[in-house]
C-alpha cells in the first residue's frame, strides 16, 4: 500500500507510530546537506524502498544553509545542522517538530545522543553523522608533531604556504582560543585580541579556507588542514602518508542531525527518511561513505573493515580530555565571534 491511497488518519496514525518499516511513501523528497556527505547507496535504496525521488542540493557552511532557508522560497524538506546551529533554527520557528523520538527506529539511538543539550529529548532531529575537527599531514613534507594547533597556528617552516584551513568560523575559533588557554563563548578580551592578532597573522602562511581537502590533501596540493576527521581518513585511504592529530591544547567535538522545515512540502517523506537512518544498517551506509561515526548503536556490524580503529575515529586515551563539544554561544558572544572572523576574512 503506498502513501497516496491512504486516508489522512491512516497517515497521521502511521506519523505517530513512527514509520514502521511496512509504510511506504510516493513522491518526492529535497535534502539540503553539506556537500560529498550523503551516501548515494543510502540514497537509492530509500527512493526504491519508499518509491520517493530525492534531490540532494549541497551547502558549504552552516551560514550558507541557515541564511537560504531563512530567505524562503527555498523548497527544501530536510536540512542537517550542526549541533551548535541547532538552537538558532529552533528558537527561530524553522524547524518541524517531527517527534522522531516517538518513532520506531528511536530505539536505536545511542544514549549518548538520545537526549541532548541542543534538542531535548530529540523532539526535532535524529543523528546523521559526528566527529571532531583536528589536523591532517601529508608527512611527505612534514614528520614532527601534529597533535597540536601550531601546525596551522604557528606553522613549520615546511608547511608554510601550504595549508588549508576549513571556512567554518566556530571551529577555527574554537581551537585559537583553546590553543591561547580560553574557554569556548569566553568574553575575556585579553584572550580573544590574542585570538584575532594570531589569525590576521597565521592566515598570511595558508594557502586556502576551502573544502577540497579530500582532493587535494592526498596528492600533495595542501601539505597540511584543519579539517574534519572524516575527510582527512577519506584522503588517507587515497594516500598512508596522511595522517590524522588531535590537537592537545583543545578540539572541538560536533554532531550533524537531519531535520525537517517547517514549510517542508513533504513532511511525510521527510519523516519516513528520518526513521530510515535510524536504522543500524542504514546508519552505516553513511559512515561508510564519509567515514565518520553516526551515532545509531548496532551500526559498527555493518560498517566497512577499514572503519574498525581507524586513528581518526578513535581517540588516543591521553588526548580524549583536549575534545569538547563544540556548543553554541549566546548571542552577544557570537556576535563578537564574527567581527573578529570578519577581521581574519578581509
Amino acid at each position: 500500500m503506498t502513501m497516496k491511497w491512504m486516508t489522512t488518519t491512516a497517515i497521521a496514525a502511521i506519523s505517530v507510530l513512527g514509520f514502521a518499516g511496512a509504510a511506504s511513501a510516493a513522491g518526492e523528497l529535497n535534502i539540503y546537506n553539506w556537500g560529498d556527505y550523503t551516501s548515494p547507496e543510502l540514497i537509492k535504496k530509500f527512493e526504491e524502498q519508499f518509491d520517493v525521488k530525492v534531490t540532494i542540493t549541497d551547502y558549504d557552511s552552516n551560514d550558507t544553509a541557515l541564511a537560504k532557508v531563512r530567505a524562503g522560497g527555498h523548497g527544501f524538506d530536510i536540512v542537517v545542522p550542526s549541533a551548535n546551529y541547532m538552537p538558532i533554527w529552533i528558537n527561530e520557528g524553522l524547524l518541524l517538530e517531527a517527534r522522531p523520538d516517538q518513532m520506531e527506529n528511536f530505539k536505536n539511538v545511542d544514549p549518548r545522543w538520545a537526549d541532548v543539550e541542543w534538542d531535548p529529548g530529540r523532539r526535532y532531529s535524529v543523528p546523521w553523522q559526528w566527529g571532531v575537527t583536528g589536523i591532517g599531514v601529508n608527512t611527505k613534507f612534514y614528520n614532527g608533531d601534529i597533535n597540536t594547533s601550531a601546525i596551522f597556528l604557528d606553522p613549520p617552516e615546511e608547511l608554510v604556504g601550504k595549508l588549508n584551513v576549513t571556512p567554518e568560523m566556530n571551529d577555527v575559533l574554537f581551537a585559537t582560543i583553546k590553543y591561547f588557554g580560553g574557554d569556548w563563548c569566553t568574553t575575556d578580551k585579553e584572550v580573544l585580541k590574542k585570538v584575532r592578532d594570531k589569525l590576521v597573522e597565521a592566515k598570511t602562511k595558508w594557502l586556502a579556507m576551502d573544502y577540497s581537502v579530500t582532493d587535494k590533501l592526498p596528492t600533495g596540493d595542501y601539505a597540511g588542514v584543519y579539517y574534519w576527521n572524516g575527510a582527512i581518513m577519506r584522503s588517507r585511504l587515497q594516500n598512508p602518508e596522511v595522517k590524522f592529530g588531535y590537537p592537545k591544547e583543545g578540539y572541538p567535538v560536533f554532531m550533524d542531525s537531519v531535520v525537517i522545515l517547517k514549510d517542508a512540502k513533504n513532511v511525510d517523506n521527510a519523516k519516513a527518511f528520518m526513521n530510515f537512518i535510524m536504522a543500524p544498517e542504514n546508519a552505516a551506509m553513511l559512515s561508510n561513505f564519509a567515514k565518520y561515526a553516526n551515532g545509531i548503536k548496532g551500526s559498527e556490524q555493518f560498517m566497512d573493515k577499514e572503519m574498525q580503529g581507524a586513528p581518526e575515529l578513535v581517540i588516543p586515551a591521553e588526548l580524549e580530555s583536549a575534545g569538547e563539544f563544540l556548543l553554541s554561544c549566546e548571542p552577544d558572544v557570537q556576535q563578537l565571534y564574527t567581527r573578529i572572523w570578519t577581521e581574519v576574512q578581509k
